[in-house]
């Protein structure tokens, strides 16, 4: 179904309360692992026709994830009033694109209702030529969204921060200076919100900084600037058994920082050239990695918490406290890994998976090839004891999780996807580069509704 320029369908209010399991707040969910909780409803199996709740077209190009807050999903996306090269899959080995895209562009956020897809509000956040280019294979909307869950904030990296209430009513935004980045890939971090404030990691071959904005007010709290050049991952607020710290990894170092954006510890990883996955925690330790296929070094790290100063001096990983275990050759690309249980799993851009131990870094299994082959851009995720793998081409591998590679079921859509897929409650959402399909076992679904035990939100129509 076609998204709608006016709401549709009568106001819905939840009588209840909505728990945080019902939210997908920010890249890879709320604790940014990936790993959904099990719902009867969440599909194995699905292609365009087959336990598909609903479709809805998402005007232009984005490639931020969903996020959903209650019964909303929120999306970023910029429209182009001329044609500019269509994005592909694959690889492009540092072809790019050295001018501006043409023509008046629309920096759009909309709302829709998660149980049909049908649009609640759009706002055009700012209208303009883009004052850098953009690579191809990426978008002027590449970050996704994130929420405190009564405040939404939407990040366009090249452009500016907006503030918005779940209702669409702009609230603040903070206006970011573009500057110059790699190969004009442009800016990808996602934003994320932690005690009060919202943190933004901007690295560029200009002047990086790392900054945190008052999610009431937008008044910057801090600003730390940041040796980096070129690095995409989005910042993981760490809570571990010492403190919590703000980790991100970089091509010169990897850090960790106070919530008030002072440097606590760092290392040289011997990085990939480019520095994409963004990190996570699982098992009480931190997983940072980077892979540039053209890199002989494509390091993945687990850290312990508590690290200060200078670590792991001259490349010393194995002799390190704070280094739990480090594989010379793990790491992908764009995907970051995910940690399903005791196995880390790693979708390589190229088509292959690994899995290794996740307590210890031995190998469980090396490269195995999905099939039919594909390319990944998307990050995995997993539930019901299978992990997820979306190819560029809008295909879905379910593995069967464990010691063992074997590929379960194939899911079509035909389309190509970039975007990593959000999970919430018994539903999926898969944006492809024009629509956000929705998932669902329906058969399950609609025993789940028929069976719901006393006390969950009853829906009262106004």
């Amino acid at each position: 179904m076609k998204l709608l320029t006016q709401i549709c369908l009568p106001f819905v209010v939840m009588i209840g309360t909505t728990s945080a399991d019902d939210n997908f707040t920010r890249f890879r969910g709320a604790d940014a692992t990936g790993v959904a909780i099990d719902h009867p409803a969440l599909p194995t199996k699905w292609n365009k026709t087959n336990n598909i709740a609903w479709v809805a077209d998402v005007p232009g190009q984005g490639w931020g994830s969903p996020i959903v807050v209650g019964e909303r999903v929120f999306v970023s996306s910029v429209v182009a009033d001329e044609e500019n090269i269509k994005p592909r899959g694959g690889l492009y080995l540092g072809e790019g694109v050295r001018d501006p895209a043409k023509g008046i562009h629309h920096w759009m956020v909309y709302c829709l209702d998660l149980r049909t897809g049908q649009q609640l509000w759009k706002h055009e956040s700012h209208t303009g030529r883009p004052l850098v280019p953009r690579h191809p294979k990426s978008s002027y909307a590449a970050e996704t969204p994130t929420t405190d869950g009564q405040r939404l904030f939407v990040l366009f990296g090249d452009l500016g921060l907006y503030c918005y209430s779940l209702d669409g009513e702009l609230l603040w935004s903070q206006m970011i200076e573009p500057k110059k980045t790699n190969m004009d890939y442009g800016a990808a971090a996602s934003p994320v919100v932690y005690n009060k404030q919202v943190i933004v990691v901007y690295d560029n071959i200009e002047e990086s900084w790392m900054a945190a904005f008052d999610t009431k007010t937008g008044e910057q709290r801090w600003r730390t600037i940041r040796n980096e050049r070129m690095s995409w991952a989005t910042p993981f607020v760490w809570e571990n058994e010492k403190r919590t710290e703000i980790v991100v990894p970089g091509q010169r170092f990897n850090r960790g920082y106070s919530l008030d954006g002072r440097e606590l510890w760092s290392f040289d990883g011997d990085m990939s050239v480019l520095v994409i996955p963004s990190p996570f925690a699982a098992h009480g330790m931190c997983y940072i990695s980077s892979g540039y296929v053209g890199d002989a070094h494509r390091p993945t790290f687990a850290l312990r918490p508590g690290a200060k100063g200078k670590i792991a001096p001259e490349g010393d990983f194995e002799n390190c406290e704070f280094i739990q275990w480090y594989q010379p050759k793990t790491s992908p690309y764009n995907t970051t890994q995910i940690v399903y249980g005791n196995y880390l799993y790693t979708v390589y851009d190229q088509g292959f998976m690994t899995c290794h131990n996740a307590l210890n870094g031995e190998e469980v299994y090396g490269k195995h090839r999905f099939a039919p082959k594909g390319s990944f851009t998307a990050s995995p995720w997993a539930y019901g004891g299978k992990v997820y793998c979306l190819s560029e081409n809008g295909l879905t591998y379910a593995i069967k999780a464990g010691p063992e590679f074997e590929i379960l079921a194939t899911n079509p859509l035909n389309e190509l996807c970039i975007a990593t897929p959000s999970i919430v409650g018994g539903k999926l959402l898969i944006r492809t580069q024009t629509k956000i399909y929705c998932a669902t076992d329906i058969k399950a679904q609609a025993k789940t509704n028929t069976n719901r035990p006393p006390g969950t939100p009853v829906r009262k129509r106004l």
